[in-house]
């Protein structure tokens, strides 16, 4: 793997000297806005700069469990989730069990807040019994017509190959996405989306472990903005075991939505961090990245994972981050990525991987069952919204 050295000399720091001194003449600035790092907030170099920077801060483990502890503090704060809310019961509401082959689908919408209905579908494990290892999966930003979030073919793939392996997976709907917005929701609404969807994923935690999954083997996959509530949740939910968030982790790259960059998580008077390090609180867990060529991660194999490798060989463990990087690709959560991600995952959950890949590596996904979008709907003629739901951030309750 060929590696870039960004050369340590004194134009290198006096460039960082600048943007130092830009980031804190911001800083200054009272507007909660100049506090918010959205979509490409820096440039490459600029992104790798900052890295480079900050291992010269930690050269310990404790002084980035230090650092860690400082990230972790400003991403609760940054959300208003610094004091949680109290936990309510769930009022899961269950819909009929569909069967198919070597694992099942029950569509669920559960409470995470008084009159905040979380609608999903959870993918069972045909010979379930007992405990059985849990994936969490958050979606990506995919909203056109046969295309939306969970409900897209490569979506179902992954949930139902999951179960065929052995886990049960919670696929669950982003604020605004899927049946949620034909009630009323909306994704992009200028309030509090990224407070109430990392509180959703939270509360799915909950969820499934009241289903039955394993509290000591818990996962979290999503790409895109769904790998960014993926390494959120993992940053600041101590149960989550196994981490792989695909074509997201970038240190220039912040992501683009107000679920990921709308509040400010990764700045504050005096304080700097990037999405590099927030996937890095969970070291030393297993974590793998998924990069391509196409978008934000193409320098994933030269400047982002040699951060992490360098975080996880403060704690020990350098073995137990990885990076599988395919450079001729694009965005997205397709075959490629998912034939890098089940066996990682396989490893880490005790999962059966010739469920979902055959012996030379293809995909063994020729038994999942494609369901359209409105059959994924938790809300029906038999279970229709309960008359006490919301469909505003504006109207939460925290």
């Amino acid at each position: 793997m060929k590696i870039i050295h960004y050369p340590l000399n004194c134009s290198f720091f006096f460039s960082l000297l600048m943007l130092l001194t830009i980031w804190g003449s911001k800083a200054q600035s009272s507007a909660s806005d100049d506090m918010l790092c959205v979509g490409a907030h820096w440039t490459e170099e600029e992104g790798a700069g900052f890295l480079q920077m900050m291992q010269t801060e930690y050269t310990s483990e404790k002084a980035w469990d230090k650092r860690a502890k400082s990230i972790r503090k400003q991403i609760l704060k940054g959300t208003g989730l610094d004091n949680m809310p109290e936990k309510g019961p769930m009022n899961p509401i269950m819909g009929e069990i569909r069967e198919y082959d070597g694992y099942s689908v029950r569509n669920v919408a559960f409470e995470s807040l008084p009159g905040v209905f979380v609608t999903g579908s959870l993918y069972i494990p045909a010979e379930f019994s007992g405990k059985a290892p849990g994936i969490l999966s958050p979606h990506g930003h995919w909203d056109k017509e046969g295309e939306v979030g969970r409900y897209r073919p490569d979506a179902q793939k992954r949930f139902a190959s999951m179960a065929r392996m052995g886990a049960m997976v919670w696929a669950y709907d982003a604020v605004g996405y899927g049946q949620q917005k034909e009630l009323g929701w909306d994704h992009r609404e200028d309030g509090e989306v990224l407070k109430l969807q990392l509180w959703n994923s939270i509360r799915g935690v909950d969820f499934i472990l009241s289903m039955g999954a394993d509290p000591e083997r818990l996962a979290v996959t999503g790409a895109s903005g769904g790998a960014t509530q993926s390494f959120l949740l993992a940053a600041v939910d101590d149960r989550i075991d196994v981490i792989a968030p695909v074509v997201m982790v970038s240190a220039h790259f912040f992501g683009g939505c107000v679920c990921e960059s709308g509040m400010p998580i990764h700045k504050s008077k005096n304080f700097q961090t990037n999405n590099v390090e927030i996937a890095a609180l969970v070291a030393p867990k297993p974590l793998l990245l998924v990069s391509v060529g196409g978008d934000w991660t193409k320098n994933t194999p030269q400047v982002e994972y040699p951060h992490l490798q360098y975080i996880y060989g403060l704690k020990g463990k350098k073995e137990m981050v990885q990076n599988i990087h395919i450079p001729a690709d694009n965005h997205g959560y397709d075959d490629k990525k998912r034939q890098a991600v089940y066996p990682f995952l396989a490893e880490h959950l005790g999962l059966d991987l010739s469920k979902a890949m055959h012996a030379d590596g293809r995909l063994n996904e020729d038994k999942v069952e494609l369901e359209a979008q409105e059959d994924l709907y938790p809300f029906n003629e038999k279970n229709p919204l309960p008359e006490t739901a919301i469909t505003s951030v504006f109207d939460v309750k925290w």
